[in-house]
């Protein structure tokens, strides 16, 4: 991928990889319209002249929607906010310059709620970590108009890898929560529901705005879930009765309040959820407990807790930041704990019966084909980058690359379910290349893994052969991509009805299918076609 940066100072310590092209410093002269994506890393220069300084600032505004006119609005457009790293105020009445920052900020942060494909950065965000001291070093500034400290650059490398992760939608599924001393402070065994320190004073307090903060995760998309040593009518009681109580019972996707050891119990989690260990981060203040799971189930992410409970919400940043932070959150996302729980309510269902078929005209399923939209693509795009399983290729997209394939006459669908237990949203995508006029090529298909188990995905995909033949298309290629994740799916394509044409020395195999006959689907399925 190749990246144009524009800049006004020496940035290549920090911002220095393969595919990295660099303007002059403060030169707008020359976009790279060919490039994949755009970086604008501007830095307040060092002038003693505040209103000097403020002028040139202001005049950074009309620069960036100078390029943003010039370049292809579908590309990536990655934007730092400004940061005076060596502020200078001769007078303390001088506010022109942080207005002037101010402004800016505010006005890319205005670029990015209006344009898809401009995205905002917090630059303070790093250089906060810092004393000020530590953010320039004069002898390399001097020598090679390099602001910031090139000795921060590996740690700027790491922050900035981070970043990337969050801009394209990655992060960790799952946080795993014990209780005693952890999600509450003392033991409820032994101190009682109200004895438990939760709310008042100290230490109290910190427990109430841990759990509070963790609540905004949960109804930001990330599962909660509970792996506790525990008597359960205990807990639920506490849950019931505290009045501290900020999560309750149904805050947790997930629960096993059980004597049982933490290994196999994050094990039956991972399971019931449907989701891989390494999506998992596991929290427990004993780190003996920690260094079990550490040692048995080496995928899942197991921070060290804090000692004391005043560690608690600077603990909570680093998890966000290290682990949970995404750019965009979807209406997917914020409903994830409701779809969970009406997948358990679903699992209880079916034990109601003997059949699968009775289960399934029980549930009343509904299946929306959209074609894909602006609405629609963020989650898209996500799904491509978090989804493992049941994904025949994994091939990972970002917006842009959605945007881009098409503009270049693809067609994507995305599905959306529902049924009489909830609304499981968007779950499923499907990109179709044109090879010819009468072929397409499945370039992706992937399903969200708590929709499977119902028969969804040949649903889906059999509505969607159906859609191409009543277009004029009379034949379907597809390839499977072997992953250490999607083995479930290797024989997807066989089982509808595909022809296996070839298989790579990796495993690849290359499928055919005709489309010749009408596809039958089961009347269970109540399927739109938007």
């Amino acid at each position: 991928m190749t990246t144009f940066v524009f800049r006004n100072q020496t940035v290549e310590p920090f911002l220095d990889y393969d595919g990295m092209i660099y303007s002059g410093y403060d030169d707008i002269s020359v976009t790279h319209a060919d490039a994949d994506r755009y970086i604008w890393f501007y830095q307040v220069p060092v002038n003693a002249n505040s209103v000097q300084l403020a002028e040139e600032i202001d005049s950074y505004r009309g620069k960036l929607d100078l390029v943003l006119s010039g370049i292809d609005n579908q590309k990536p457009f990655i934007v730092f906010s400004l940061v005076n790293l060596f502020p200078l105020r001769v007078t303390g009445d001088q506010t022109a310059l942080d207005e002037a920052i101010a402004a800016f900020n505010a006005h890319v942060a205005q670029l990015s709620r209006e344009r898809r494909n401009v995205k905002w950065v917090d630059f303070s965000e790093f250089t906060l970590r810092y004393d000020a001291d530590m953010l320039i070093n004069w002898k390399y500034f001097l020598m090679s108009q390099t602001l910031l400290n090139p000795k921060l650059a590996h740690d700027f490398q790491a922050w900035w890898s981070r970043i990337e992760e969050e801009l394209s939608m990655k992060r960790k599924k799952c946080l795993v929560l014990d209780l005693d001393n952890t999600l509450w402070g003392g033991v409820l065994g032994e101190d009682g529901i109200d004895g438990i320190r939760l709310g008042g004073d100290y230490p109290g307090k910190a427990y109430t705005y841990w759990q509070r903060s963790l609540l905004q995760l949960s109804r930001h998309g990330v599962i909660l879930a509970v792996c506790s040593k525990n008597n359960e009518a205990d807990v639920i009681e506490a849950w019931e009765k505290n009045a501290a109580m900020v999560l309750k019972r149904e805050h947790f996707s997930a629960v096993r309040i059980n004597w049982k050891d933490k290994v196999t119990n994050m094990r039956e989690l991972a399971a019931e959820l449907n989701i891989g260990l390494d999506s998992m981060v596991f929290l427990d203040d004993s780190p003996i407990e920690r260094e079990l799971v550490k040692q048995m189930l080496p995928e899942v992410e197991v921070p060290d807790f804090p000692d004391k409970p005043y560690g608690l919400m600077p603990f909570f940043k680093e998890l966000l930041e290290k682990y949970f932070r995404i750019y965009l959150v979807t209406d997917e996302d914020r409903s994830k704990t409701e779809q969970y729980q009406a997948n358990a309510l679903r699992q209880a269902e079916q034990s109601r019966f003997t059949d699968l078929e009775g289960y399934l005209y029980s549930l009343d399923m509904s299946l929306d084909i959209i074609p894909a939209d602006e609405h629609n693509l963020p989650r898209i795009a996500q799904m491509t980058q978090k989804t493992n399983q049941f994904n025949l290729t994994t091939r990972r997209y970002d917006e842009a690359a959605v945007r881009q394939r098409l503009d270049d006459g693809w067609r994507i669908y995305c599905m959306s379910v529902r049924d009489r237990f909830g609304d499981s949203g968007i779950t499923g995508t499907i990109f179709l290349e044109p090879v010819d006029d009468l072929t397409m090529h499945i370039d992706t298909l992937l399903l969200s893994c708590r929709i499977l188990g119902r028969g969804i995905e040949e649903a889906f995909i059999k509505t969607v052969f159906n859609l191409l033949r009543l277009d004029g298309f009379r034949k379907v290629k597809a390839v499977y991509l072997p992953t250490a994740k999607n083995s479930q799916t290797a024989d997807f394509y066989d089982r509808m009805g595909m022809t296996c044409m070839s298989v790579d020395n990796d495993g690849a195999k290359h499928y055919e299918m005709p489309l010749t006959d009408v596809f039958e689907l089961k009347n269970y399925y109540n399927i739109r076609v938007l």
